[in-house]
């Protein structure tokens, strides 16, 4: 018997092999597809997704991807539609449908409910042949090598490849209506990546009394005095229109008396970070987490458009606002 870490091994290349096929065969068809997207987004036609067993598994998380970037679409399940569930059904309805063979039974009896509905049919199947692929206005190939299962018989490989045509249609959607990280915010109200779309650095600032800020001629001395008086673990160095000048940091005071034990009566702008990164006020919080990220350190001014200093964000307040 295999080793465990070595039968994972095995899925995961199957599976990524069959990513990679189902990226080298893109072609005019996904572009046709995408153009029906776009077209029924306009129109505001209903996006609607369908198919059988892990399909429909499958199409729940397409639908939830397209609603998350703003076009709202609905599951239609093939066996409830045969039970009432039809009435749903508008004419002009996109119907993006989902089988690996093409054809399950529920949904080939389906398709001629569809066309009698005039919705326009977009398949994502392995049988480009099928019953599926033949009623269909597009066909998007997600066939797969082989299953990962040793019998090739769960479907893994191909779930995996059908997925991830629909999260490229999704974003080449999202991409082509021109989304906004603003919009996406809309659409995220709740959770880490609402919070930090929706709050603007305005909102997470340190400003007023909690904000050190001091004139470059200021000795280290009055630099500590003002950030114990903010509590905070740097200040701002600004000139006298209040434009950011450089940053002075609790561990610049450190390493200055490092060097020099009477470095107290020394000039703050020998010792600060001149021309510090710094983020414009207004924007998205998730832009000064990224800062953060990037750069690695923990204080961060937010300047005007006149590089005037607004404020502070000190990346030990992050926590409270939920957004790390």
């Amino acid at each position: 018997m295999k080793a465990p870490q070595d039968i994972a091994r095995s899925v995961l290349q199957i599976e990524i092999e069959a990513l990679e096929r189902a990226a080298s065969r893109l072609d005019g068809a996904f572009d046709q597809a995408l153009d029906l997207l776009l077209d029924a987004a306009r129109r505001d036609a209903r996006i609607i997704v369908t198919g059988m067993g892990k399909s429909w598994h499958i199409g729940q998380k397409i639908a939830a991807t397209l609603a998350s970037t703003g076009v709202p679409a609905s599951l239609l399940h093939p066996a409830e539609a045969m039970h009432g569930d039809s009435g749903f059904l508008r004419k002009g309805d996109l119907v993006i449908a989902l089988s690996y063979s093409g054809e399950s039974d529920e949904l080939v009896t389906l398709l001629p409910l569809l066309r009698a509905y005039h919705a326009t049919i977009i398949a994502i199947t392995g049988g480009l042949d099928s019953s599926l692929a033949r009623a269909s206005d597009v066909v998007l190939d997600a066939s797969v090598a082989r299953e990962a299962c040793p019998f090739n018989l769960v479907p893994t490989a191909s779930t995996t490849a059908a997925l991830a045509m629909g999260d490229a249609l999704a974003i080449a959607l999202l991409e082509a209506r021109g989304l906004t990280r603003e919009d996406f915010a809309r659409f995220h109200p709740g959770g880490a990546i609402g919070r930090s779309l929706l709050l603007k650095v305005d909102d997470i600032m340190r400003s007023d009394e909690k904000l050190a800020k001091i004139p470059p001629e200021a000795t280290l001395q009055e630099a500590l005095l003002a950030m114990t008086g903010a509590q905070s673990g740097a200040c701002v160095v600004v000139d006298g229109e209040g434009k950011l000048l450089g940053l002075f940091t609790d561990g610049d005071f450190r390493r200055a008396l490092a060097k020099d034990p009477a470095a107290l009566a020394g000039k703050v702008a020998d010792a600060m970070t001149k021309n510090p990164t710094s983020v414009r006020r207004g924007k998205l919080a998730a832009e000064a987490l990224a800062v953060f990220r990037e750069h690695r350190f923990d204080d961060l001014p937010v300047t005007d458009a006149d590089n005037r200093v607004c404020g502070l964000i000190d990346l030990q307040d992050l926590p409270k606002f939920k957004i790390l």
